[in-house]
């Protein structure tokens, strides 16, 4: 059953422990409005610790991934009441780009088609990536007399190699898919007619996954990034003992069935979670 938003323009069915979240705005396509900020938001607090909920897919409907920011809503009519009025949207958008960073669950990008400008903050913020080999990609702001905002910038540097993001901040010119995943944007492109199947495949993996484990690992690799090696060992020794006391069982449970049972090879698949006994709180 496929449910909406207050306002509509955000989109999200449960599939399998798979929610598919999607850009509501086809005729827009997809632009990021204020109203749609706001819906996610408001999507992301719906799934986040639901217990039907393993992993999230953020797609598109319609031709497009998201064209970016709302040039017409986001930026005119709100920049015409004010600073107050500016900085609440940029606050909007920025909180959930933010939110979906740190989300309790993995999350996935399935982007179908165009990804443009502001689509560069959900598109880092998603865990893993995957585009369609068709799906265009810009940094289109320099076209129009702005530079790459939004954490745009950010995001081209800290996925791509220096000339790249350079070239492709400054020029503004589109890439395909293809290209994306050679520069890092995202992890694969594939034809559209097999992206679902292959983010499906995907997340079904993933839900096989400890999921305490799967938090602290997508939180470590984000955190680590920016620390020097003496300081994310220390950070990553601290995680896991997090983990640790949080979850011990499912530590346990692994390494009994690895060494016990003899069931499963760590390095060819995860251990069977249903065999997990429940924590105690």
């Amino acid at each position: 059953m496929t449910n909406t938003s207050s306002n509509g323009v955000v989109a999200y069915e449960v599939v399998d422990r798979i929610a598919w979240v999607k850009f509501n705005r086809p005729d827009k396509r997809n632009a990021m409005s204020p109203t749609l900020n706001r819906d996610m938001m408001e999507v992301l607090d719906e799934l986040e610790f639901r217990d039907d909920v393993g992993v999230l897919v953020l797609a598109g409907e319609g031709p497009a991934w998201t064209a970016g920011m709302d040039l017409k809503e986001y930026f005119r009519e709100t920049e015409a009441h004010g600073l107050g009025s500016t900085r609440k949207a940029q606050r909007e958008s920025y909180g959930w780009w933010r939110r979906l960073r740190w989300y309790q669950k993995p999350t996935i990008a399935m982007v179908n088609g165009w990804c443009f400008g502001g689509g560069y903050g959900p598109l880092f913020a998603c865990d893993l990536a995957f585009a369609a080999e068709e799906a265009k990609f810009g940094l289109s702001e320099i076209n129009w007399g702005i530079l790459p905002g939004g954490g745009a910038t950010k995001v081209a540097v800290e996925l791509m190699p220096f000339r790249k993001a350079m070239y492709h901040a400054m020029m503004g010119e589109n890439i395909d898919g293809r290209t994306a995943a050679e520069w890092g944007l995202v992890n694969e492109a594939l034809p559209l007619t097999e992206l679902e199947a292959r983010v499906t495949a995907v997340a079904k993996e993933l839900l096989k996954k400890n999921p305490v484990a799967l938090k602290a690992t997508k939180d470590a690799i984000r955190r680590v990034s920016t620390m020097s090696y003496d300081d994310a060992e220390d950070y990553l020794v601290r995680a896991q003992e997090a983990a640790n006391s949080f979850d011990n069982e499912g530590r346990k449970e692994g390494i009994r069935q690895f060494i016990d049972e003899k069931s499963y090879k760590p390095g060819l698949g995860a251990y069977d979670t249903s065999k997990q006994k429940k924590q105690k709180a």
